[in-house]
């Protein structure tokens, strides 16, 4: 992980960690790096998420592509999804998303694409980095007519809108469908797309106002919405976070269905349909042992990977994989996106409901999720080096899966933005694997502070 940029961007509190000057000096590297070999006029599409630092986040990193000769396109506020669809719809060399995602409003973030609408690559990500904290290179500084437009679109949330509704199997007249919008993004695009859709929408938190994004609310707060779904009377909800790149499913019952159900109903009707290419999905280590199961159960092959949808999203490409995610609700959909995009997730849910004509806690419950136990442990930065090399580390870990056996698995990672060490442990016997996480938890402790 970069120095500036971690698993989805560069992250911190705005104006404080994240300040203009950075964001600056991000859009100069970034232009330059992307734009060297362009034999044209370099274009870049900025959109943003409802913080009050948005705005101005904006203003500044357009400040520093203009500097180094990029024009500019504004497009305001919009889901992350639609920077990545947009950047190659309007045939343009970058993309920025300013957000932090599900994080609260004093953070945010910028998160560059590529013109194929694809993420930056760690090589480019570290390129820009090496510009910015050690001036490998110096963005050059244009002159007079050579300096960079700033213009702005007023079409850019209907074009993304038309986008997601062409991937709906018709339409979803008869559905009572719950929204939270989280206050975010999706306030913008949700009403108007569902509705669309024929759908009957009941819709909460879709009124930002720069500070309430995420707050008690959206894909990391569903309790709102779980009472909202049984309350009244819906068939599903549907819970976005503050960029609207993820879901989290609410069945009619108020019960929670997550990121790794969510690609098992999907999977599970793709293979039916002939539409699950390579007959296998993605998800990441982190996923439900539940997930591995349901699986096997179902003979669909499934492939692991590190956290972060990023490393989801290279082994799809790299291997021709059609639908991958996490646990949290990144979702991609290949034949659609290039990245995780809550609507569309939501609307190839519905799809499925309306296809099998069954409820989502019906196919939900094809899934067993086992009981899973997660505990951080503070350790310092010299003892993260040492987790894999510390011999009792090791011996309480391959003690622990031994006892498990093929009833449960073991996962034990550093963190990869804090000084902690995650002790992950999954099992059919919850009081078991409580136990036996402790123990490594303690050996941790003891031995990588």
């Amino acid at each position: 992980m970069g120095r500036l940029f971690g698993t989805d961007g560069a992250r911190g509190v705005a104006n404080s960690e994240l300040t203009c000057e950075l964001a600056m000096k991000i859009g100069r590297a970034a232009a330059m790096v992307l734009t060297e070999s362009c034999a044209h006029k370099p274009k870049v599409l900025i959109g943003m998420d409802t913080r009050a630092s948005s705005h101005m986040l904006a203003a500044a990193i357009g400040a520093g592509l203009c500097s180094v000769g990029a024009d500019v396109l504004i497009i305001d506020v919009v889901p992350t999804p639609a920077v990545a669809f947009l950047v190659k719809e309007y045939d343009y060399d970058a993309g920025v998303m300013i957000s932090a995602s599900h994080n609260p409003c004093e953070y945010n973030g910028i998160k560059i694409f590529q013109g194929n609408g694809y993420k930056l690559p760690d090589e480019l990500e570290n390129e820009i980095e090496e510009i910015i904290l050690d001036e490998t290179k110096v963005p050059p500084v244009v002159l007079g007519g050579d300096v960079g437009k700033i213009s702005f679109s007023s079409k850019a949330v209907d074009d993304y809108i038309f986008h997601l509704a062409m991937t709906a199997d018709g339409d979803f007249k008869g559905m009572k469908i719950a929204l939270d919008c989280a206050n975010g993004s999706a306030s913008v695009t949700a009403r108007a797309l569902f509705t669309r859709l024929g759908a009957k929408c009941c819709i909460i938190n879709e009124t930002p106002n720069g500070t309430n994004i995420n707050e008690n609310c959206g894909s990391t707060h569903l309790e709102q919405l779980q009472k909202f779904v049984v309350e009244n009377k819906c068939d599903i909800g549907f819970a976005f976070d503050g960029d609207a790149d993820r879901l989290l499913v609410v069945d009619e019952n108020g019960e929670v269905v997550d990121g790794d159900k969510i690609i098992a109903v999907c999977s599970k009707f793709m293979k039916e349909n002939n539409k699950l290419k390579n007959n296998t999905a993605v998800v990441t280590v982190m996923s439900n042992m539940g997930f591995f199961k349901f699986c096997e159960k179902n003979d669909i092959n499934c492939v692991k990977t590190k956290v972060g949808d990023r490393y989801v999203l290279e082994e799809m490409v790299k291997n021709g994989f059609v639908i991958g995610g996490e646990q949290s609700g990144h979702i991609i959909f290949l034949d659609y996106a290039t990245t995780g995009d809550g609507q569309m997730s939501a609307i190839q849910v519905l799809n499925v409901l309306k296809s099998t004509g069954k409820k989502i806690s019906e196919l939900a419950s094809e899934m067993q999720v086992y009981p899973q136990v997660l505990i951080n442990v503070r350790v310092s930065n010299f003892g993260k080096a040492r987790l894999d090399k510390d011999e009792e580390v090791q011996l309480a870990i391959r003690e622990a899966s031994e006892e498990l056996g093929d009833t449960g698995r073991v996962l034990v990672r550093v963190s990869g933005t804090e000084p902690l060490v995650r002790v992950m442990l999954e099992g059919e016997d919850y009081n078991q694997i409580k136990s036996l996480a402790e123990s490594i938890a303690k050996v941790i402790e003891e031995r990588l502070v």
